[in-house]
């Protein structure tokens, strides 16, 4: 099992905001939300480490699938208080909520390092700047050679049993990678990103957004979707089949995942409905798909000049379990929609409505796109 902690106790300070640093907005998310969606494609788990007082709002933010621990007075004791709430991980990532535009695949280039043998994995960038030794008196006393010298970044990876090795004193550092090399240990540098910077000021968080694109170019839209059980129909949701579980009504598969980020992309592009592409009126599409429909909605909204920024989806029912498939799911999900950044939660309603009592399945998607 793969987990992941997300540093995210940070306060606004330095950036002059009145909130954590976590929940300032980026585009139309937090940085905490971009943060876990490049890591919910590689990550079984996912631990936050949050401000006291916030633990209540971020809850709220990320769903009942992701874990909310309080995080410390210090980077290292906000790492150790993720640790303590993780179990039976053989790899464990760690993130700082501040790199947020790190993409999922430089989270999964150091997975890959892991699971080729190496126990603490960093990626990084070469420094491009001249660096040279200054004085007290102000002058300049030497240069440095920037060859070796390497910017360092997150998600880091490490096995658990040595970050759980090198978090059991009250040592702390600026990263884990720091700990764990002055415990011995070798760490493996792959490449990083330039994407992947710390947002740490308002100019960071406007270089930040040209990696977003031009923001006038953005739009946004929100798909909901629920269907009722239906004795003898197979479950599809998310793109997938779960056998042994009982589905839904419905003119197509009733993939309530797939049918609201159908929605949400119609909304943002303007491009109608659901219903009025692929409705009764379409007999075509009886039966259909979720991940056909998908496909479909992909060809229509590029064909009119968008392309897929983000899409998450709220999965809202009792029924089936979806941590133990969901990197399987946002995987088929991403190769349906032309392989666009997907991200996937689950919660219950705790015995309200359709869903809580057990009588159906919904989803709340929502679409960030891109006019080209």
């Amino acid at each position: 099992m793969i987990a992941a902690i997300v540093a995210a106790a940070g306060s606004g300070e330095r950036f002059g905001a009145s909130i954590p640093k976590a929940l300032i907005a980026l585009g139309d998310r937090t940085l905490l939300e971009h943060a876990i969606s490049s890591l919910s494609a590689v990550a079984d788990q996912i631990v936050v480490t949050a401000p006291a007082g916030f633990e209540d709002q971020i809850r709220a933010l990320v769903g009942d699938a992701i874990t909310v621990v309080t995080g410390g007075a210090t980077r290292s004791d906000s790492v150790r208080a993720g640790l303590a709430a993780i179990s039976g991980a053989e790899f464990v990532l760690v993130h700082d909520a501040a790199r947020a535009l790190a993409t999922r695949e430089l989270a999964a280039s150091v997975v890959a390092a892991l699971r080729a043998g190496d126990v603490a994995v960093v990626p990084a960038l070469p420094v491009v700047d001249t660096l040279q030794n200054v004085g007290a008196d102000g002058y300049v006393v030497t240069a440095v050679d920037r060859a070796p010298l390497r910017r360092i970044q997150t998600p880091q990876g490490f096995s658990y049993s040595v970050l759980n090795a090198i978090h059991q004193g009250a040592q702390d550092a600026t990263d884990d990678s720091t700990l764990a090399l002055n415990a011995g240990h070798k760490v493996r540098v792959v490449a990083g990103e330039e994407r992947a910077l710390k947002i740490t000021t308002p100019s960071d968080l406007a270089t930040a957004l040209t990696f977003l694109g031009d923001a006038t170019t953005f739009s946004t839209g929100v798909g909901v979707d629920a269907h009722a059980f239906g004795e003898g129909r197979e479950l599809w949701l998310a793109g997938l089949h779960w056998p042994d579980e009982v589905g839904v009504e419905g003119h197509s598969d009733g993939d309530v995942a797939s049918h609201a980020i159908c929605d949400a992309l119609f909304a943002a592009t303007g491009l109608g409905d659901l219903g009025s592409n692929f409705g009764t009126s379409r007999p075509e599409y009886a039966g259909a798909s979720g991940v056909t429909l998908l496909k479909e909605t992909y060809v229509l909204i590029a064909s009119a000049g968008y392309s897929i920024s983000h899409v998450s989806v709220q999965i809202i029912g009792n029924r089936p379990r979806i941590g133990a498939r969901r990197a399987e799911a946002i995987s088929t999900l991403s190769q349906a929609l032309g392989g666009a950044e997907v991200a996937i939660l689950a919660t219950t309603t705790d015995g309200m409505g359709l869903t809580g009592e057990g009588k159906g399945i919904a989803a709340i998607a929502s679409a960030l796109v891109i006019k080209r």
